[in-house]
């Protein structure tokens, strides 16, 4: 005989498998008393599963959407179907649900039986997807580095920098940010004692995860989006500029993503843009492109560079 709770879960996973249940059956399945059904239907309401009961020859239970999403049961085949669907997801298949998709993967995975997590880890390796363009990164990594985030957990891995140099970092982990085309995990650099972004694709595995570690306030007041956009869009690059320019900053959000450049409105009409480059030429070119009105701020060679660009632009249009 189940448990009341037992009872209440294999009650619950048959109302979900079927669209409509008769009492009688029911029952039978459950070895129950049709009184203790109903009532047990009635545990199940008050915890919020929208089931609908009816009368009649054709009567009996059927659950219904509700207001709000209850606790779901998956079976095996479900669970995993799931999983590979999240971990696609996380990937940046589907735009703006990465990061939704990545802490629900480690919400399932968390509770998921040692099993059903070697069939999901099989499963994914035995896909082939299309070549995509940018770097690809372990699925298992992300998981794993999203999910230290969430206990506190500290994190050694080595690490290969935009020069190519390895290095062992061992790191209090923040949080992980998808910028469009990449994943990067912002952490406390506990060798440098300073906040760094690192580039996903460029951890190698495995990474080992330590102990729990005390939390301190992220950077940028939390806002590790800003803090990654920040990194990406000015930090690295040896070339730093503020260009004006004449459109609203809503309007250039469209065209300059956030790893790109940094944008603040100046009025409706104009906007400041921050960004870094390795050369003159790139952002010179860059901002010619936008076909945009634009005052260079700084720096005083980007302004020489555009003035004798534009020199020779007007020698090619004009008669000899």
């Amino acid at each position: 005989m189940l448990t009341s709770s037992s009872r209440l879960l294999r009650l619950l996973s048959l109302l979900q498998a079927r669209r409509h249940w008769a009492g009688a059956e029911l029952a039978e399945r459950l070895q129950i008393h049709p009184r203790t059904l109903r009532r047990d239907i009635d545990r199940l309401r008050e915890l919020g599963y929208p089931i609908e009961a009816s009368s009649g020859v054709a009567g009996g239970y059927a659950f219904r959407p509700g207001q709000v999403l209850p606790p779901l049961l998956l079976d095996d085949d479900e669970a995993l179907a799931v999983t590979i669907a999240l971990r696609t997801a996380a990937s940046g298949s589907v735009r703006g649900i990465e990061e939704t998709a990545l802490r629900a993967v480690v919400k399932l995975e968390q509770v998921m039986p040692a099993r059903l997590r070697k069939r999901a880890d099989a499963l994914r390796t035995a896909i082939t997807p299309l070549d995509s363009v940018g770097p690809v990164i372990d699925a298992s990594l992300l998981a794993a580095l999203a999910g230290a985030c969430r206990d506190q957990l500290s994190v050694r891995f080595t690490y290969t920098d935009i020069r190519g140099t390895a290095s062992e970092r061992w790191v209090d982990p923040q949080g992980v940010v998808h910028t469009g085309d990449r994943w990067y995990l912002v952490a406390w650099d506990r060798g440098r004692e300073d906040w760094r972004t690192f580039r996903l694709d460029r951890i190698q595995t495995p990474a080992t995860i330590g102990a729990h570690f005390a939390p301190r306030p992220g950077p940028q007041g939390g806002d590790l989006k800003a803090f990654v956009s920040h990194s990406l869009a000015v930090s690295p690059y040896p070339t730093q500029a503020r260009i004006v320019l004449h459109a609203p900053r809503e309007a250039m959000a469209q065209r300059i993503p956030a790893a790109y450049g940094l944008l603040e409105t100046i009025d409706d009409k104009r906007c400041l843009l921050q960004c870094g480059a390795h050369a003159l030429d790139r952002l010179a070119y860059w901002l010619l492109a936008f076909d945009v009105d634009f005052e260079v701020l700084e720096p005083v060679a980007l302004k020489e560079y555009l003035a004798r660009a534009g020199e020779r632009a007007a020698r090619s249009v004009s008669p000899r």
